[in-house]
């Protein structure tokens, strides 16, 4: 064998070694990565949530009859509330932080919360409550398997 055979399949295992590994390296943080793009998602909702909050605010939204001032206070109040925390939780969810995932936590029990217990304030739907819920699960689910993915 010439000494160029024996470099170019010296350099093939040293390539094909480098590939594996990195596909080993890629394969253990599956479900943190999985984690991490729904979180994005969340986040990108979060703040389509948020502006819409600030939308009914602002009044770019609805009309006379639906402006903000001629709303209940609890109306008003459960709005600002949202307005300002959907874009924290998704300035937090964005940047993938423990808090950011606290604060959407937060935001989700909230409005599950309100349209249960409050139906007056914003309707009662229990479509909101299910989506709501489902996006909790999906939530800890991926956490969980993120979990396991790194044993202490």
């Amino acid at each position: 064998m010439s000494d160029t055979s024996r470099e170019s399949a010296r350099d093939g295992a040293i390539s094909m070694g480098a590939i594996a590994s990195e596909r080993t390296e890629l394969d253990e943080n599956v479900w943190t990565r999985r984690l991490v793009l729904f979180l994005r998602v969340m986040a990108v909702l979060s703040i389509a949530k948020g502006l819409y909050h600030w939308a009914q605010v602002t009044g770019f939204i609805g009309g006379e009859d639906e402006a903000f001032e001629n709303q209940s206070l609890a109306w008003q109040a459960a709005t600002i509330y949202f307005a300002v925390i959907e874009l924290v939780a998704a300035v937090g969810l964005w940047l993938a932080t423990p808090w950011g995932a606290v604060v959407w936590l937060t935001t989700v029990v909230s409005m599950a919360v309100i349209e249960l217990m409050f139906p007056g304030i914003y309707g009662g739907s229990l479509i909101v409550v299910v989506i709501e819920a489902v996006m909790l699960a999906a939530y800890l689910g991926l956490a969980w398997m993120a979990a396991r993915e790194r044993p202490p």
